[in-house]
């Protein structure tokens, strides 16, 4: 029971982590002191779908869903879950680029009106 529920929570924590970095530019434009933790995670978000490598919080979860007796999945967080929601039928990894550039351009521009605030004071 323990390992289902930790395992349950790495995937609350996993999805929270990807809001994170496609939204979190939003709460540095409040509190300039965001920037620190969100650059940091849109880095990394941005190495992780640019290199097609597994984040490390897949493992984790899978881990202790085998421990759990539960079956693990293959792939990332984002084919076993989010695929059919936030990719359309047919991705290419040109497509991958495109999505993960269109998440570099909003941050530029997010982090473009901090730093023009933070100017402007």
């Amino acid at each position: 029971m323990f390992y289902a529920v930790a395992a349950e929570s790495v995937l609350i924590v996993h999805l929270a982590f990807i809001v994170f970095v496609m939204l979190g530019g939003a709460l540095a434009i409040r509190h300039r002191g965001w920037a620190a933790v969100h650059l940091p995670a849109a880095a990394w978000g941005a190495y992780v779908e640019l290199s097609g490598r597994i984040c490390p919080l897949t493992a984790w979860e899978n881990a202790l869903r085998v421990r759990a007796g539960q079956a693990g999945y293959r792939g990332s967080f984002i084919e076993h879950y989010l695929l059919a929601v936030i990719y359309p039928a047919g991705l290419t990894r040109a497509m991958q680029f495109g999505l993960a550039a269109l998440v570099i351009a909003v941050n530029a521009a997010v982090y473009r009106r901090v730093l023009r605030r933070r100017r402007a004071r």
